[in-house]
């Protein structure tokens, strides 16, 4: 799959390079953004991150 997103970006090396970098932070944005706090409450140890009862 990264060999194929590679070899489909266009540019030089160093023009590959900043997409991907924008690819990562584009991802990792709507990662925080949308899909934890989505997902936080559906998970088996959500709460205060106190392990002691």
């Amino acid at each position: 799959m990264y060999a194929w997103i590679w070899r489909h970006l266009p540019g030089t090396l160093w023009v590959r390079v900043l997409w991907v970098l924008i690819i990562f932070a584009v991802v990792v944005f709507v990662l925080f953004q949308f899909v934890f706090p989505w997902l936080e409450p559906h998970l088996p140890f959500s709460g205060n991150g106190s392990l002691s009862q």
